[in-house]
């Protein structure tokens, strides 16, 4: 009976011991594809039609930033096989070995990605080995036409003592700090201390005339004419111009920050075979077109772009002009150094107090 036992016990160890090494955070399922995703960022009716289609389940989290993400990865605690980061986040990824190169063979549908697009994702993917656009756009400025009477074109204006109360910004350093360092003329990717000192000075004046700093109630507040005048990422602006036709969207002629969202497959993926079969799927022109008209962030699928109206195509805060990308920036990664520098000067701001 004891040898039974010890047989029993070995046999289970070693079970165990194998599912442990099955990958970096649990079991292998084939028939799977674990997605990590931006919340709201994708139509649920496709993650349907993608299981129906293809036979793969889709377990499906979502985060709300990058920062969020990226530990949970950086950890391997949770085995997913594709996930959405942005530009500096992707850049951070592949600094760490974080990311594994996709096998563009599986993805025909890479075709459809608009070119100049993929041309500024070698900013933080120098050979585009290692992720595929999903979404992209501009950070600018929306306001409220019926009551702010002046034309709107710069930076300048969240600074104007005209619009004290009325106006938002975004409580989120890197986005924060591109206003200030656009309007100064320094790159959003500075860690010159002396030019960070500079922005944030500029931040404290500024201050006085602020409502407050938000994240996704700029919508509510601009929607309801709570507020007039607010920082806003361009992929926001159709949604809220829906329910208020007063609300204009301008990319401040200073520049401004161009961010990309792309797919990328992490070194822990089990089913990698799985995520370039979900990647070619979302660039299919229908379904990128269906998810464009969930989640209105400008998409770099130029089969997509054909199905829709002109209207759309026109519209500068969806597909900004050569001349307008060529004046922007991309995020860059800052290292743990950069990270801290723009964090001290944010708290300093966000505890000073008002005169």
């Amino acid at each position: 009976m004891k040898r039974i036992t010890c047989l029993l016990i070995s046999t289970l160890l070693i079970l165990s011991s194998l599912l442990m090494l099955g990958g970096c955070g649990g079991s292998k399922s084939a028939n799977v594809v674990r997605v990590y995703n931006w919340g709201d960022y994708i139509d649920e009716e496709v993650l349907d039609m993608f299981e129906e289609e293809t036979g793969i389940k889709v377990i499906y989290d979502t985060f709300e930033t990058n920062e969020e993400m990226y530990p949970k990865i950086a950890a391997g605690g949770v085995d997913y096989d594709v996930i959405c980061p942005s530009d500096y986040m992707i850049e951070k990824l592949l600094a760490n070995n974080l990311l594994l190169e996709i096998n563009f063979e599986n993805i025909p549908n890479l075709s459809y990605i608009q070119k100049s697009v993929m041309e500024m994702s070698k900013a933080f993917d120098p050979e585009n080995k290692y992720s595929v656009p999903y979404t992209y756009g501009t950070l600018g400025i929306i306001y409220n036409t019926k009551i702010i009477k002046d034309e709107i074109d710069s930076w300048d204006a969240l600074w104007n003592e005209a619009y004290s109360g009325e106006i938002l910004m975004y409580n989120s350093p890197r986005d924060l700090f591109t206003a200030p360092l656009m309007r100064l003329g320094y790159s959003i990717n500075t860690t010159d201390k002396q030019q960070l000192r500079e922005a944030a000075d500029m931040l404290l004046e500024q201050k006085p005339l602020l409502q407050r700093y938000v994240m996704d109630q700029i919508k509510d507040s601009l929607i309801s004419e709570s507020a007039a005048i607010a920082m806003a990422y361009s992929g926001e602006v159709l949604a809220i111009q829906e329910k208020n036709e007063n609300l204009a969207y301008v990319i401040p002629k200073e520049g401004t920050n161009y961010f990309i969202d792309s797919w990328v497959i992490p070194t822990c993926a089990e089913n990698k075979a799985n995520a370039e079969a979900w990647i070619n799927f979302l660039n299919r022109p229908d379904i990128a077109y269906k998810n464009f008209e969930y989640i209105t962030y400008a998409t770099p699928n130029t089969g997509a772009q054909e199905l829709m109206d002109e209207e759309l195509k026109d519209n500068p805060a969806l597909f900004p002009s050569d001349e307008i990308v060529a004046n922007c920036e991309v995020f860059h990664s800052l290292g743990d150094e950069g990270d801290q520098m723009y964090s001290d000067l944010w708290m300093e701001i966000k505890n000073a107090s008002v005169k």
